[in-house]
């Protein structure tokens, strides 16, 4: 990012902090700066006939005129490209709120900050900014497909499993695989579950896709097993799967079928489907427990859970939403968040899963912390099961 190229936008009501934002971004070498005093100054900068257009706004809380709550709410509706710091006297909670309600309102947040503003601070905000994509449109979406079709593709076997490693962030080992199912379309492609879950939602029938991901991991478990890496994998099935009365008898052939002990399965279930007071869904978790699955609390933190009812479920791991972890260590108050949850894992004596790790920052910042694993883009995508075992070779190394 060559900053001389970018066009600036402060917008501050008082006249001695706005020349001194400007002045940081002049020291810094920043080439073009517009300075708005209101509200309403500061929307007519982004209009479409100012050239260049604004590639990154300051904005104060304090504006007079039309407040910053509100530019940033139209900024939010007009799909504005802009990358946006927002600035304030407030406290922090007031601050991440309202960068809480900013990214509600799709506006792209580059971080918050607290007064006064230091220049290194600025600087290192400004640095999470990135060009919209000049790559043009994005591809046409494959249609969404039908029952019936994705009925279809589950005949003919086009949906396959893919994992994700899952690391020990202390020693840097791997630890498990994560699954993900995937779906060979012979005309589109791979396409993600965003593709053909709502499908077999909208039909009540995951059950459909989540036996067929279940028979082909434990046999990709089984697989790594057999060529000297003995690995757990995590498979995520719908509660509606997990509480068919046949479960546990059909997960039990499953395994005897391929010759594999239950240490090496997990079950993730997301934190919703969890939180239920219904005794026969309990009795069925514990049954996994005591034959040795484990049971791990997904997207945890997006839910409405309380620590009593959570504390009488009986999983193995907490997996922490990506949503608290991707760019914790750049903001204070998601960071605050997240050591909340590992600490909630550690009073319980769980293990904490930290999802969406895009960065090494990412990545240094939960090692700080105590979280035990770790997976994300940073780590791996998710992969074929055959792609593993060369991955792996390649992480061991490395480390």
């Amino acid at each position: 990012m060559d900053i001389a190229q970018l066009h600036f936008l402060v917008a501050e009501g008082d006249q001695g902090q706005r020349r001194a934002l400007a002045d940081i971004l002049v020291h810094v070498g920043v080439g073009k700066i517009s300075q708005a005093p209101d509200g309403h100054t500061a929307l007519r900068c982004f209009s479409a006939v100012i050239v260049p257009p604004v590639d990154i706004a300051i904005i104060d809380l304090g504006l007079p005129g039309m407040d910053a709550l509100e530019l940033i709410r139209h900024l939010g509706e007009a799909r504005c490209k802009a990358g946006v710091i927002i600035v304030g006297a407030q406290s922090n909670a007031v601050l991440f709120s309202v960068e809480t309600m900013a990214l509600a309102y799709g506006v792209y947040v580059l971080g918050v900050i607290g007064k006064p503003v230091t220049g290194s601070r600025l600087v290192a905000l400004m640095k999470n900014y990135l060009p919209p994509s000049e790559a043009g449109p994005a591809p046409a979406a494959a249609p969404t497909p039908s029952f019936a079709e994705v009925g279809q593709g589950l005949q003919n076997r086009e949906f396959e499993p893919y994992f994700q490693p899952k690391i020990e962030l202390e020693t840097g080992q791997v630890k498990g695989l994560e699954m993900f199912a995937r779906w060979r379309h012979p005309l589109h492609g791979v396409l993600g579950t965003a593709s053909f879950m709502p499908t077999l939602a909208a039909a009540r029938r995951v059950d459909f896709l989540d036996w067929t991901m279940i028979e082909k991991s434990v046999a990709a478990c089984r697989q790594l097993h057999a060529q000297g890496v003995p690995i757990s994998i995590s498979i995520n099935v719908d509660q509606v799967t997990l509480a068919h009365p046949q479960f546990l008898e059909q997960i039990t052939a499953c395994l005897e079928r391929h010759q594999l002990m239950a240490d090496y399965i997990t079950f993730e279930m997301t934190e919703s489907a969890v939180l239920s007071r219904e005794p026969h869904f309990l009795e069925r978790l514990l049954r996994l427990r005591m034959k040795g699955f484990g049971l791990a609390i997904d997207d945890y933190g997006t839910g409405r859970s309380n620590l009593q009812l959570l504390a009488r479920i009986p999983f193995s791991e907490l997996k922490i939403d990506r949503s608290f972890v991707d760019g914790a260590a750049k903001r204070a108050a998601i960071g605050t968040v997240l050591r909340s949850c590992l600490g909630l894992a550690r009073s319980l004596d769980r293990k904490s899963v930290a999802v969406g790790v895009e960065t090494k920052q990412d990545w240094d910042f939960l090692q700080g912390l105590g979280c035990t694993y770790a997976q994300g883009y940073h780590i791996a995508r998710p992969m074929p099961i055959d792609e593993f075992p060369a991955w792996l070779a390649d992480w061991q190394h490395f480390f």
